[in-house]
């Protein structure tokens, strides 16, 4: 075994090598873009919290469109008790008005596609 240095050497380089963009992520203390999101212009309290809505929102807007459009189910009655409509164009976008500042922002950050748009008006930004 006269090669047994070079090739823990090789395996040393190729273990740097592959593991280089986690230590360079590390080291600069950056994880790359994060997402500029515009909020709404008035202080107003989405339907539930700020957390639920970024884990769930999608999950909630599924269960809507279920219960308005299948049920015939129109009233959503929130955490703290107040009553919403149930309707992407009717309550969510009147607060979040610009789709391509707070929508877009994320689903592209995240790489999803949703099918919100192929029923629903895409609003235009302010």
């Amino acid at each position: 075994m006269h090669d047994a240095g070079k090739v823990i050497i090789g395996l040393a380089i190729f273990v740097l090598l592959i593991t280089f963009p986690i230590w360079f992520t590390l080291a600069s203390g950056k994880a790359g873009h994060r997402p500029e999101l515009e909020l709404p212009k008035n202080e107003t309290q989405c339907v539930e919290s700020k957390e639920y809505m970024k884990a769930w929102h999608m999950d909630l807007l599924n269960d809507w469109r279920d219960a308005a459009v299948r049920d015939g189910k129109r009233m959503y009655v929130a955490e703290d008790g107040k009553k919403y409509v149930m309707s992407l164009s009717l309550t969510c976008l009147k607060c979040h008005t610009n789709k391509a500042k707070f929508c877009d922002e994320c689903h592209n950050y995240v790489g999803v596609v949703p099918y919100c748009w192929d029923c629903h008006v895409d609003p235009k930004g302010d």
